[in-house]
């Protein structure tokens, strides 16, 4: 059924993957959801971004079909996703995180409290940059996450081309821009929100935690080219991200629709 100018939303949460198919005044047209795959021993709650990936095709194939729409028809796809921490290789691969050592496993869940420690530690900081935070880091944060990884998988820390924010990892994988969005990166930089530029303090901060590694080459890992989010990214799927999702979407935005 040839309808246009219909918007796909894609929200990736704790257990699954939604997709849902909108018409230009907001009516949902379909909508469907896949499991995805966690991991819990104690503190420690992990993903995989390969099962992630495969679950959010998988629903979008769904939608699809459920509502009847063509590829042709999707004028736009916006990705939103928790605010886990993606670990990603140098081509691309999955980096493990895990404390088994199992290669799937490159996402640290935002539940996940094995960086107590490092929480605390950053706090008592004392820095003026926690103010951004609320007074103090939890372990649901990012920086705490990652300084955990320094300390207790130096290999893993050394193999990782980029850390992301699930949101900018799915944008990433549907696009292969590594532009983040505004939204997502308050928990890396000390920043004014209507600034997309870093200020003084984040080199400072990071430094001051052990994380000043971070910010060699043009702070790069943690991501350096920064985009509002509705802004385009790229030149729309990858061929190989349309294949996967039998779709041919003609734009991609980063964050929420």
């Amino acid at each position: 059924m040839s309808r246009g100018g219909v918007s796909l939303g894609v929200d990736v949460g704790t257990g699954s993957a939604r997709a849902g198919l909108f018409d230009e005044k907001g009516k949902l047209l379909g909508s469907a959801s896949n499991p995805i795959q966690m991991w819990k021993d104690k503190d420690c709650v992990e993903q995989s971004s390969t099962d992630i990936w495969h679950a959010v095709c998988a629903a979008v194939r769904s939608a699809c079909s459920l509502a009847n729409v063509a590829p042709e028809d999707v004028a736009g796809l916006g990705f939103t996703a928790t605010c886990s921490l993606v670990a990603v290789g140098v081509d691309g691969s999955p980096v493990s995180v895990s404390s088994n050592g199992d290669s799937k496993r490159d996402i640290l869940v935002w539940m996940d409290h094995r960086s107590v420690d490092q929480a605390e530690r950053i706090s008592s900081q004392g820095s003026p940059v926690l103010q951004f935070y609320g007074g103090g880091v939890s372990p649901e944060m990012q920086a705490p996450k990652l300084l955990w990884v320094k300390e207790n998988m130096q290999e893993s820390w050394s193999m990782v081309w980029r850390w992301m924010d699930l949101s900018n990892w799915l944008t990433y994988r549907a696009t292969g821009d590594d532009t983040r969005s505004l939204s997502h990166m308050e928990q890396w930089r000390a920043s004014d929100s209507s600034d997309i530029e870093p200020c003084g303090r984040d080199e400072v901060f990071w430094a001051q935690i052990g994380l000043g590694d971070l910010y060699e080459g043009s702070r790069a890992k943690i991501g350096h080219s920064v985009a509002f989010p509705g802004y385009p990214l790229g030149s729309g799927l990858t061929p190989t991200s349309a294949k996967a999702s039998k779709s041919v979407l003609l734009l991609i935005y980063n964050g929420t629709v």
